[in-house]
């Protein structure tokens, strides 16, 4: 969300989102969706729609379809972007200085040759620019099956159950599974298939519907698909001008919701090391900076999401949950425990999210101190270079990130050091860099970053900080 609000779309998709503004994002673990409540975790993801000093976006819940939708039209809006539908890559060739790529209209059936500096191959987990590039995936393939069927049920948007979540974990031993609202009278079923099991007909369907649900009610099933988790990543990212990003380097269990984030950080990361690149003021190292520096947070990432994966709604079940009596009390007590014990690190992820840091970069320079400790759910702003910038709101109300400029910016923290920018502008001329100084000797950030010089990458990772003493 924070890279939405920098494209000026955050308010679009949130407006897009088919769940109201007001919305929850808390979840839900009980023995059905009409049934009895185990334990909530509130404001899972950081959703809560208010005013936090560590980030200026909030999380939002919105289909990927929604996501998608925003993003196609954002993108037509831009001269230099020709978006094509219905085409199939079909293969791709490199020379010294070029890509050409073999493209195939579905309608027409006509080919056609692209040309290009570089390509990016983001065409998911059976990417063929992979191939391509002869790139392997390593770890572990299809180590568990999953069913998910989108359903329209009217009834639940007329009588919702009583306590509005985002997902609902629903822990019974007919139909452990999770159920997630998605607007517009859809919803989610997610189910783990067992060993052997690859598929379920539509009375199966319904079985598992009405005792997730607790009632018997009408539905539709919309559409249904059975997917693997996995656990993998490629063994290299990139062959001379083609590159990999999203699920074509890197496969996880979409559990702690790292998945689009994880592929649009990829094409940020990416996306200002080709342009300085294609600009002539990127280095010979700075594409080769790409792997070095998403690999670790991909191998990061995944082990969570791995981990988050291991205890799902079969794990969860235990004897007399759903009895009104003092064993089904003692019973939904001691579950509640385990529950919030094991499952609250997927849903409070700002660790990852924000603070998964660059190390032994190129593209930043180490000043010798020590980096914040890594967790998965505590998050501690940090201008150590290679971290993520922290966050301010500033006196006039806007956001610090708001004022970052579209290239490298350069923050200056004090007064005192005024006269070392002229210095830093003239070397930043000197190669072309696009470099904004952004004077905020008024803000009092000089303790919140440590520094009273730091540079920002496009990417709004700090890449250096310091005096010109230290440059």
């Amino acid at each position: 969300m924070q890279h939405m609000r920098r494209w000026g779309i955050a308010k679009t998709l949130r407006a897009a989102a088919p769940l109201p503004a007001d919305y929850p994002t808390d979840v839900v673990f009980a023995t059905r969706l009409f049934g009895k409540t185990l334990t909530v975790i509130e404001n899972a993801f950081e959703g809560a729609k208010r005013r936090d000093p560590r980030f200026p976006e909030p999380a939002q819940w919105v289909p990927q379809y929604v996501v998608e939708s925003v993003l196609r039209e954002r993108a037509t809006g831009l001269p230099s972007v020709r978006l094509a539908f219905n085409t199939e890559f079909e293969g791709a060739i490199q020379t010294a200085d070029r890509v050409v790529a073999t493209v195939r209209d579905r309608a027409s059936n006509a080919q056609t040759n692209i040309r290009a500096r570089f390509l990016v191959g983001a065409d998911g987990a059976r990417s063929k620019v992979r191939e391509i590039i002869g790139a392997q995936m390593e770890g572990e393939h299809a180590f568990a099956l999953h069913y998910n069927v989108i359903l329209k049920i009217p009834a639940l948007a007329h009588t919702p159950p009583a306590h509005r979540a985002i997902m609902y974990w629903l822990v019974n031993p007919e139909s452990p599974s999770v159920m997630s609202p998605m607007g517009e009278e859809k919803w989610a079923l997610g189910i783990s298939l067992p060993p052997g099991v690859k598929e379920i007909d539509d009375a199966d369907i319904r079985r598992r519907l009405w005792a997730a649900v607790g009632r018997e009610i009408d539905f539709e099933i919309l559409t249904r698909d059975v997917w693997a988790a996995h656990r993998l990543i490629a063994d290299k990212y990139r062959h001379e001008r083609i590159f990999l990003a999203g699920d074509a380097c890197h496969l996880h269990p979409p559990y702690g919701g790292y998945g689009m984030n994880l592929g649009i950080a990829d094409a940020v990361d990416l996306g200002w090391k080709l342009a300085a690149t294609l600009a002539g003021w990127g280095g010979p190292g700075l594409l080769a900076s790409y792997e070095a520096e998403r690999r670790p947070v991909h191998q990061r990432t995944i082990a969570e999401a791995i981990a988050n994966h291991s205890v799902l709604s079969t794990q969860l079940l235990k004897p007399n949950l759903d009895d009104d009596t003092p064993a089904g009390d003692r019973a939904r007590s001691a579950i509640a425990a385990e529950i919030v014990a094991s499952k609250t690190r997927e849903f409070k992820t700002l660790g990852v999210v924000l603070g998964s840091r660059y190390i032994n970069s190129p593209v930043v320079v180490d000043d010798g101190t020590a980096p914040p400790t890594e967790h998965h759910s505590d998050f501690t702003p940090s201008a150590h270079p290679g971290c993520l910038a922290p966050h301010a709101w500033l006196r006039d109300g806007t956001s610090l990130y708001d004022n970052f400029g579209p290239g490298v910016t350069l923050l200056q923290l004090t007064r005192s050091a005024a006269t070392a920018v002229d210095d830093l502008q003239s070397a930043s001329d000197a190669i072309g860099m696009p470099l904004d100084v952004l004077d905020l000797s008024d803000e009092n950030l000089s303790d919140l970053y440590g520094a009273p010089l730091v540079l920002i990458r496009p990417d709004q990772y700090v890449a250096w900080r310091g005096t010109l003493a230290g440059v």
